[in-house]
This record gives C-alpha cells, structure tokens and sequence, in this order.
C-alpha cells in the first residue's frame, strides 16, 4: 500500500496539462513566473507592472489561482490553465463562467521552481530561498539553474501587489491547489503584513482563499525555524481571519493526507469552510485524478447554484456559495460531507450532509 501512495504522489503532476501550443517555447526555456491574466478560450496576457492588460479591469471582482508541485511539466513544456480535460475534468473553458461574471482571472505561476523530483524540495521554496535546492529553476532541457535570491512568496508577493497596485475593487479570491494552497496562504499573509504596515492598499487583501486538497509534508524544517509547515500556516490562519479574510478548503483524495508523506493537518481543516467531496465517478487507484478533481470541480460550480445540506435549505460550500454563508460554515463546528452526486462529474446535483469535525 505504501508503494502505491508513493507512486501516486510522484505522479501528483502528471495530468496538469496546459492545452497544447497555449504558451510559447521561451516561457519554458526562460526562467518565467508571476501573474498572468486569462480571457476566453485558454488566451492570456502576462501582468505588467504599468501596462495595460486586456483582461484585466483594476475594478472587477478578481480570482487568483495558484497551482502545486510541477514535476517533470517543464521539460513537456506544460502550464495549467482553464482548460482541465487532460486533468479529468470536463471538456470546458472553466474560466467562462467567472468572466461572463464580470471577473478578472488570473494565475500566479511559479511552474519552473516547483518543477522538482521531491515534493518537499518544492514546499521549502514557498517560505525560504535557502532550503535544500536553495531557489533553482528548471527548462525545457530538464537542466536546472541558479535563481534568484527570494523565495517563492516573496516572488510572487512582488508581482501580486506590483500588477495590482491600483486596484480599485472589493473582492479578490485565491485559490491554492495541493501544495499552492500554501502559497496562497504565504501570500496572504504577506499582503496582510503590507497592508498593516502601509505600504499596500487594503484593497489587496483577499476576501476569500480556497484551499483544494491541501498538501502538506510531515515534520520539522531546518529552514523554517525547526517547525512543520502545518504549524505555521495554521497560525497565520488563525491571524488572517481576525482580519476579515475567509477561508474554505475541499478534500477530494486520501495522498495528500496520507501518515506516509502528508501531514492532513486537521487541525487547520477545521478552521475553515471545509468538504470532503467524493469523486466517485473514478476508481480506486485513479489517485492523481481525484486530487486534480478539487481545482475543476470549484471553478466548474461556480456555473451553477450552491448546492444544499441534505433535507434542508441551507446551502453547503461551493464557489457560488455566497461569503456570508461560508463564514457560517467557516465558524461553525460541523463539515460538511458529500451525500448525493458523488457518482457524477458535474457539480449541480451536489448535496452534502453535515457532520462532527
């Protein structure tokens, strides 16, 4: 049993598929990472501080979606975007829904550092630029190089507050995939540090942040002052929500959370919004896709309404669930459980029920 985790968690990768021919060789052949705006159909537009972007509005609602580890996608020369059929999920733009909403959508990538054969070579990026492979970066030729002297949250936090320094909206959201979820609340913690200090614009917070079958790796780290990253992303949890910010979070597979490799970290499950879904319509060993199912599976329900805690009318957790109603659930002292529509893909016929932390 072992053996078969282990085996799909090297395989966490392996189904993130960009479409083909959506970015250009240089993108994997050059370091490249930061914010990228999407519009219709998978086209895009890199985020340039002062530049104006045609799929951005500095006062839409936004929504941020920053992917996990990336091993072995840069010598494919793969991206995630919008388009997640490769992934198992549906053959659909996922972000149309969101921009016929009036959203700005975008993705923070930082593909090339994550591009590592473990895991937690990858994870020690995220908080410090001094792990065990310190910042390096690979291309197309899988020969990796030196990079620069930040960490991954320090990077994207640059071009986060950089490329939205006018912002003029109300509600941003990010969205953290497997070991992005701890980007997504690195960053956070990092635009709440700025907001406090009053060097950025409050406006930058984020609103909400969904963390889709969160990934976190056992044990102490030398280069995080000899504490597990569950630890540590639980306090500035903890300290985000007395500043308003709101977090949701999905489990769709066993790996990320297996005693073998991944700390489940409950502890920081039930401070948030949180769903088991059960991604039925795939079998047993089908692993890897269940995990890829919690990023498709949000952005897809946002086409549709909430869905509903069995026999009442109250609405369960979902991308559409309004921020009211998941600070509700967020504060409360039950999760919710998928109850009806585990058996297909599509989000409408959801029902959860809801049960004891």
């Amino acid at each position: 049993m072992r053996k078969l985790i282990l085996l799909c968690l090297l395989c966490f990768s392996s189904l993130l598929h960009a479409a083909p021919g959506v970015f250009p060789d240089s993108t994997f052949n050059n370091l490249d990472y930061g914010l990228y705006w999407f519009g219709y159909g998978d086209t895009w537009q890199k985020a340039v501080p002062g530049q104006s972007n045609a799929y951005y509005g500095a006062s839409k609602p936004t929504v941020i979606y920053i992917h996990g580890w990336q091993n072995g996608t840069t010598a494919r020369k793969d991206r995630e975007t919008f388009n997640r059929e490769g992934a198992g999920g549906p053959a659909l733009d996922l972000a149309d829904s969101w921009l016929r909403a009036g959203y700005n959508v975008g993705v923070l990538y930082w593909n090339q550092f994550a591009d590592e054969g473990e895991v937690t070579d990858a994870e020690a990026k995220i908080w410090s630029a001094t792990g065990p492979r310190a910042m390096r970066w690979r291309n197309s030729s899988g020969v990796y190089a030196s990079g620069p002297s930040q960490s991954v949250g320090d990077l994207l936090f640059k071009s986060y507050k950089d490329n939205l320094a006018g912002y003029s909206g109300s509600n941003i959201r990010i969205l953290g995939h497997s070991l992005g979820n701890q980007v997504a609340i690195v960053l956070s913690k990092k635009i709440s540090d700025a907001v406090t200090a009053g060097t950025v614009n409050s406006k930058l917070l984020p609103k909400r942040v969904a963390l889709l079958d969160p990934f976190y790796s056992n044990n102490a780290k030398s280069w995080l002052g000899n504490q597990w990253t569950g630890a540590v992303s639980r306090s500035y949890v903890s300290e985000l929500k007395g500043k308003g910010v709101i977090f949701e979070a999905y489990r769709t597979s066993a790996v990320t959370s297996t005693i073998f490799v991944g700390d489940a970290n409950s502890g920081l499950m039930n401070m948030t919004a949180f769903s088991e879904l059960k991604p039925w319509y795939f079998n047993s060993v089908q692993i890897t896709e269940k995990h890829n199912a919690a990023v498709w599976h949000y952005l897809w329900s946002f086409s549709f309404n909430p869905p509903l805690v069995t026999g009442t009318s109250n609405q369960a957790a979902s991308a559409k669930t309004s921020d009211s109603r998941i600070t509700t659930l967020m504060n409360g002292t039950q999760k919710l459980v998928h109850d009806q529509g585990a058996y297909t893909k599509e989000p409408s016929d959801d029902n959860f029920k809801l049960q004891a932390r």
